[in-house]
């Protein structure tokens, strides 16, 4: 019976990538979360509504969009950015 040393996984090839895990979250994240937000609630379509038409916006989504802005700049300027920033308890809703 012959033996063999098997060659392999005993080292690492200088090309390859290992995957540390998702990275941390970015301002850029949060504020396009923001942005995902705003659109979803419609306020571009109302904001151009009120200019072709006159007719005002309703109060209560221009006070969403201050909100999400506000939560957006207080988050993004969080040392350290929450992984689960995405969380609907950190984000107003009408």
């Amino acid at each position: 019976m012959k033996l063999f040393v098997i060659e392999g996984g005993t080292s690492v090839a200088p090309d390859s990538v290992f995957e540390i895990g998702p990275a941390a979250p970015t301002r850029e994240d949060v504020k396009a979360e923001a942005a995902r937000r705003v659109r979803q609630s419609g306020y571009e379509d109302w904001r151009v509504r009120q200019f072709v038409t006159g007719v005002a916006m309703p109060v209560a989504l221009r006070y969403l969009q201050m909100q999400i802005s506000f939560v957006a700049e207080a988050l993004s300027r969080l040392e350290r950015i929450p992984d689960d920033f995405r969380s609907d308890t950190y984000w107003p809703s009408l």
